[in-house]
């Protein structure tokens, strides 16, 4: 598809002339944040300031931009230009994208989010000067997979690629890899067979991160052999808010050789477990992880989570226990249930309250404030909260009664115990 006619929006040259003009941004910066450049040589009568205070980052998001403007300019004026942020413009047109980027000779990384790209091809000649680049961002520009093939193989040391946010449901298959892919970003697309990621694998072989959260991933389908030779360097995956819903299927984690972090939350598969639970059947599972949703996984915790995985299945039909179980058992034996100990705290009592001559049992909520607590006094001791006073007795202490004058202090934090002493003192006038 050949891009419309570009009338509306700016110029590259246009927007950078006008942010970075001595007017507007006056002061000289350190290294890598702000560099004074001087132009040797330009054409007569250019529009752009004699000296532009350019940085190496160059941020030009959000500024309408839909073409490149002067060539010269580009080249005269971003010869030291590392990292340009194009997002949220105009930019529909590769071969104007490539009149930007081919006049920025040491640019390494590149954002072209959010620009409406779709449908828009691109020639491998223009694809040939993006070939220094070693970070794309591509998220929300629906950019058309053979587009993305095609830069792929004119960026011999491309690094990173982010590809999130447009809408592929299946990718296809590159003739030529690109070794040197470390990070493939593609969340927030329609990726439910494993089928489509298994091609990752392959055109991308030295692959060290995957992140494929909220892709509905459905089930990881390959084998053992097959998992190693395709993802040989893999050491990181996200597959947050994916559809797996198979034990099996992070079982299958396993069979990456190098994988030590692993990102899975939201998953069906762990929705009917507790916190607790998710963390320590996953850690069980996983035993070359290091990482886990972003957390350290010491050793300490591992063998308590193993442990844990031993006494959760004890109850399992020998035909339903997961492989691990046996591993497991055969490391730290067939363990014992632990003794159950109800630990959470305790949120009633029943005390005895003395009131003058007056003796009452009452039972209190403990997860009141010594506030709440003489509101509920009140009708048992009849008077008002503003004339009593009131102190706790701890029948099992050395130490004697301790007034309660903080109102807004919890009655958990005295520790009251059933058969504790509540005594209320009339205030004297």
């Amino acid at each position: 598809m050949e891009p419309p006619e570009a009338n509306e929006g700016r110029t590259f040259v246009e927007v950078m002339s006008e942010k970075y003009s001595p007017e507007n941004f006056p002061y000289r910066r350190g290294p890598g944040m702000g560099v004074v450049v001087v132009p040797t040589a330009g054409p007569q009568g250019s529009p752009m300031k004699d000296r532009l205070n350019v940085p190496s980052v160059l941020v030009l998001n959000s500024c309408a931009i839909s073409r490149a403007g002067d060539q010269a300019e580009i080249a005269a004026f971003c010869a030291h230009v590392m990292e340009l942020d194009l997002s949220h413009n105009k930019l529909q047109d590769w071969h104007e994208i490539s009149k930007i980027v081919s006049n920025i000779p040491n640019l390494a990384f590149l954002n072209l989010s959010s620009n409406p790209l779709a449908g828009m091809t691109i020639k491998p000649r223009c694809a040939e000067a993006f070939s220094r680049v070693r970070r794309l961002v591509l998220n929300n520009t629906q950019v058309s997979w053979d587009t993305v093939l095609l830069l792929t193989q004119e960026i011999p040391d491309l690094e990173e690629l982010f590809l999130c946010l447009n809408e592929y449901s299946g990718v296809s298959a590159s003739r030529v890899a690109c070794p040197s892919l470390r990070l493939l970003h593609i969340t927030d697309n329609s990726l439910q067979d494993w089928a489509e990621v298994r091609k990752f694998g392959s055109m991308f072989p030295s692959l060290d991160t995957l992140v494929m959260a909220n892709n509905n991933l459905a089930s990881i389908q390959d084998s053992k052999d097959i998992l190693q030779r395709l993802f040989p360097n893999l050491r990181s995956i996200n597959l947050h808010n994916s559809g797996l819903n198979r034990w099996e299927d992070i079982e299958k984690l396993n069979f990456f050789p190098k994988l030590e972090e692993v990102r899975l939350q939201g998953i069906p598969l762990l929705q009917t477990y507790t916190n607790v639970e998710r963390r320590s059947l996953m850690i069980a599972q996983l035993p070359s992880i290091s990482l886990l949703n972003g957390s350290v996984v010491t050793d300490s915790e591992r063998e308590d989570a193993e442990r844990f995985f031993i006494r959760y299945h004890l109850d399992y039909p020998e035909e339903e226990l997961p492989y691990r179980y046996h591993s497991l058992v055969t490391k730290y034996g067939k363990l014992e249930p632990l003794a159950e100990i109800d630990l959470r705290p305790r949120w009633r009592a029943q005390v005895e309250v003395h009131c003058e001559e007056k003796v009452e049992q009452l039972t209190i909520r403990l997860d009141q404030t010594v506030a709440e607590l003489k509101k509920q006094l009140t009708t048992v001791v009849q008077l008002s909260t503003n004339s009593m006073r009131i102190y706790y007795i701890d029948k099992c202490g050395a130490f004697g009664p301790e007034e309660m004058k903080y109102n807004t202090r919890a009655l958990h934090s005295y520790s009251i115990q059933d058969g504790d002493e509540i005594l209320v003192v009339p205030k004297t006038k």
